[in-house]
């Protein structure tokens, strides 16, 4: 591999090849010192035209723990403030010798020019595009769900797992990302939002549509429920022109107390954070024991290490 980019293209040999790498590099994180000397004399530029706090700062803890160095660029107070385009910023970061470029940009397909606009030679991993994809989310969502779900996991993937992805769909470059890659790993999905919530031409993805949650619990057994974040700052009218309120949301959607205690046993509960408390999850569910939102945050700097691993050391180890 060459870039991270998207999930929708990725085969399964990928797919496993790094969450494998992730339990290995999870392992190291068990360690008194946790660093490791793989990228030493690399340079990872954090490219965030977005504000993030768990992506930017889970990417630059991976990339320390590898012993590279990390350049983090914002745009807010930078020259893309003044008016300075993707390519001059791309030039400006080759000038000073980036050996990868982690990106989060407000358009989606930012990260696809960036890889292929001939403007720079290191690699480039997506950390989210507009509402188009977010891969290594993805990613430590599989881990999350792999590592709970299947015994001895090394080589599989999540053949047979039922998972329900629930909430704002439409705006959810974490949801495209999820669908694809679950899916690609063997995993049924279903989706389970307001039908104006869903995207336009989803015809053709290989899921089943519920719109409440309870229909969707009714239907079939569900092995992880991800709650997505009702991203209310990309609505007209904060989320109005989208659903009647806030509390109709809950009601039909919501994942609160009663409906966890019709998931089976074993089932798990993820989120992709930040989390709407009392909108989309409550308090009740988001601190169950059943709850595996703060591990998913650990679990992506493994994932991420992992593929920074792989992107810029792993012909060179091989």
């Amino acid at each position: 591999m060459k870039h991270l980019l998207g999930t929708k293209d990725m085969t399964r040999e990928d797919a496993v090849l790094i969450l494998d790498t992730a339990a290995q590099m999870a392992a190291t994180q068990e360690r008194e010192i946790r660093k490791l000397p793989t990228l030493r004399g690399k340079t990872v530029v954090n490219l965030f035209f977005e504000d993030s706090t768990r992506t930017r700062i889970s990417f630059e803890a991976a990339a320390k723990r590898l012993s590279a160095d990390v350049i983090n660029f914002s745009a807010k107070g930078s020259s893309v403030s003044k008016g300075e385009s993707l390519k001059d910023t791309a030039l400006t970061l080759q000038a000073m010798g980036a050996d990868a470029v982690v990106v989060r940009h407000w358009a989606s397909g930012a990260a696809y020019q960036l890889a292929h606009g001939g403007w720079l030679h290191g690699s480039v991993l997506n950390a989210g595009d507009g509402t188009h994809e977010h891969p290594t989310q993805a990613l430590l969502d599989a881990f999350t769900a792999r590592k709970h779900l299947v015994g001895d996991p090394a080589g599989k993937g999540l053949d047979g797992l039922h998972i329900a992805i629930v909430g704002d769909v439409l705006h959810s470059r974490v949801a495209r990302s999820n669908v694809h890659l679950l899916t690609t790993l063997g995993a049924r999905v279903s989706l389970v939002a307001p039908p104006t919530l869903l995207p336009v031409g989803m015809g053709p993805w290989p899921v089943d549509v519920f719109h409440s949650l309870d229909d969707a619990l009714d239907a079939a057994d569900v092995d992880a429920v991800m709650m997505l974040r009702v991203q209310r700052e990309r609505m007209t009218g904060g989320g109005s022109a989208f659903f009647p309120s806030p509390e109709e949301y809950t009601r039909l959607f919501g994942l609160d107390g009663d409906r966890m205690a019709r998931l089976p046993e074993h089932t798990i509960v993820m989120h992709p954070g930040p989390m709407n408390r009392g909108l989309e999850i409550s308090a009740e569910a988001a601190d169950s024991p059943r709850s595996v939102i703060v591990e998913q945050v650990a679990n992506g700097v493994a994932v991420r290490m992992a593929a920074l691993y792989l992107l810029l050391a792993g012909e060179e180890q091989a």
